[in-house]
């Protein structure tokens, strides 16, 4: 069987703690998309964990956890990453690698600095991790994969060709210094004696895995609103952030996907640049901020401070909508603890007219946000474990979402622990 957990908003939804949750019943867990350039918070008996590249599978000693043909993968991180995980005393994890991924190249982090500075206060806010570039030159055909580090010649041909291109950009648009071959070849060779390994072909290791009952779990990163086609674009990241790439990405048959895990903020918070309609600022957004997820909400790669707001049933249902929600998992809502009354996004105002369905970008920008506030439940609910414990005005607001949004909230995380989770009958679930 295979699940899908993704995001239905901006990211940083709380994906990697329910990923790690739910890998205890699962035997793989695949990353099939994005790079580095987002992180998951995961904390657990080991302690507190950033993840960048590797699957949240990896603590976990059973799970196989895999890196997928359509993941940006930075072979140095990636072996750092587990480096730091193991100094951790985490056992060694296994880890497969795809012989179709592709690489970000030392050249795309370097490219990605150069057009954010060239292009100055008309930026995208990337990350500066080589993820455009990256995926701009595998659509463009000039990508390495990592099947490629095995064969010498074409290597050798290939950074050559692929030097001559990068270089007249890097002499003539940006002012830099150019790429030596030879240095960029060393580097591959390097690449490859670390991948070796673990390379293996992915898409006939998880055929032969479900045709032996094995549970899969496809890990996403970002979520709805950062995809390149249904996001807020161009503030979006390169690969499709949604459940169905899933199948492409880690080269499965879509059929396979029986369950979609969405994964809902209680408020909302977005990292990078673009249109958020419910977004708070100043003294309010500085409070929500410092109480938000576990130790604040800062960015798990970037350390940014992340932007915040009211939870947007706009646009939440919009994403678990694209996504083909099954389950909402309802995240970080112990934190809304200390509210007296809990604003919510409920529709948008655009040119005097309420919608509460998702416009297009340039539309997006003239929104304002149409807020219903909630009572608050003004107590602790860390430790609670049955959704029949939790205070009424707490329960009063789940199910107000849910109804607004339309899809069934079946997990609801009250806390940043592994074990921070309720679990829950919707009156919405099929």
């Amino acid at each position: 069987m295979v699940k899908a957990i993704v995001g239905a908003n901006w990211g940083d939804e709380g994906k990697g703690k329910i990923t790690d949750m739910m890998a205890q019943e699962a035997d793989i867990v695949v990353r099939f998309q994005g790079g580095a350039n987002a992180g998951h918070t995961i904390v657990n008996d080991y302690g507190k964990f950033a993840l960048h590249t590797l699957p949240s599978g990896v603590f976990y000693s059973h799970i196989t956890n895999i890196i997928g043909n359509g993941v940006a993968l930075n072979i140095p991180l990636l072996f750092q990453e587990v480096q730091s995980v193991v100094e951790r005393d985490v056992p060694s994890p296994k880890l497969l690698v795809s012989d179709r991924a592709q690489m970000v190249m030392p050249y795309h982090i370097l490219f990605d600095q150069y057009e954010e500075e060239r292009l100055g206060g008309k930026s995208f806010g990337s990350t500066k991790s080589g993820i455009a570039p990256f995926y701009s030159d595998k659509y463009a055909k000039i990508g390495f994969q990592v099947s490629e580090l095995f064969n010498e010649e074409l290597l050798a041909e290939k950074t050559e060709r692929i030097c001559e291109m990068k270089n007249v950009l890097l002499e003539h648009l940006y002012h830099k210094p150019p790429i030596d071959p030879k240095e960029l070849l060393d580097t591959l060779h390097r690449y490859r004696d670390m991948v070796e390994p673990y390379v293996c072909d992915v898409s006939l290791f998880l055929d032969k895995a479900l045709k032996e009952g094995k549970t899969v779990l496809l890990e996403g990163q970002l979520g709805t609103l950062k995809d390149p086609d249904h996001g807020i674009y161009p503030m979006v990241t390169s690969s499709s952030t949604l459940a169905a790439f899933g199948a492409i990405g880690a080269g499965l048959p879509p059929y396979e996907i029986k369950q979609i895990v969405t994964v809902c903020k209680a408020y909302s918070s977005a990292v990078g640049a673009g249109d958020f309609v419910s977004e708070l600022f100043g003294a309010e957004a500085e409070e929500l901020r410092r109480r938000g997820g576990d130790g604040g909400e800062y960015g798990a790669t970037t350390g940014r401070p992340r932007r915040v707001g009211w939870f947007d049933c706009v646009a939440s249902k919009y994403g678990c909508r694209m996504q083909g929600a099954t389950d909402v998992a309802f995240t970080v809502l112990d934190v809304l603890g200390y509210l007296d009354e809990i604003p919510v996004c409920v529709g948008y105002e655009i040119d005097g007219e309420v919608t509460t369905d998702f416009p297009v970008t340039s539309r997006l920008s003239k929104a304002k946000p149409v807020l219903q506030k909630l009572p608050g439940w003004k107590c602790e609910i860390r430790g609670i474990r049955s959704y029949e414990e939790l205070p009424e005005n707490c329960r009063k607001y789940i199910e107000f979402i849910e109804g607004q949004i339309g899809y069934p909230i079946t997990m609801v995380s009250n806390g940043p622990g592994r074990d921070d989770i309720i679990y829950r009958k919707s009156a919405l679930a099929k």
